[in-house]
């Protein structure tokens, strides 16, 4: 009697953590449609995302100016922080940017490390999730 009962506790005990436990990974997730915009000179750009996690792997590509995807590289998501590069190339020169972030819920906040002839700025960057 006292293992039926022991399983039953074990049982509740699964039932109630359980979907509590779901929900956090589900929040934990980047995979979603974010955006943001910043301000450069006197124009403001919004800016697309689109991320896919699997693990601790990240995919996916950044909307740029009409609407054009760049894919971006090297993505990953380790204990709450996203990481992935972007390379565009404007007039025949690369510009990389390195994207750094905490992931929280539906928003990432962090900085982009940007690499432009030889030039790097750094700026902060927070984008929201789309509810779709």
């Amino acid at each position: 009697m006292k293992k039926l009962v022991a399983g039953f506790v074990s049982l509740a005990l699964l039932a109630a953590f359980a979907p509590r436990a779901l929900a956090a990974d589900e929040k934990a997730s980047a995979t979603g449609t974010w955006k943001w915009s910043f301000t450069m000179g006197d124009q403001t750009r919004e800016v697309t995302l689109k991320l896919k996690q699997d693990g601790e792997k990240l995919t996916g590509a950044l909307l740029g100016r009409n609407n054009q995807e760049t894919a971006i590289q090297d993505g990953t998501v380790k204990d709450g922080e996203v990481s992935f590069t972007v390379v565009r190339e404007f007039n025949n020169q690369k510009m990389t940017s390195k994207y750094k972030g905490k992931l929280e819920g539906d928003t990432i906040k962090g900085s982009i490390e940007t690499e432009r002839n030889g030039q790097t700025n750094k700026r902060d960057w927070e984008a929201k999730r789309v509810k779709e």
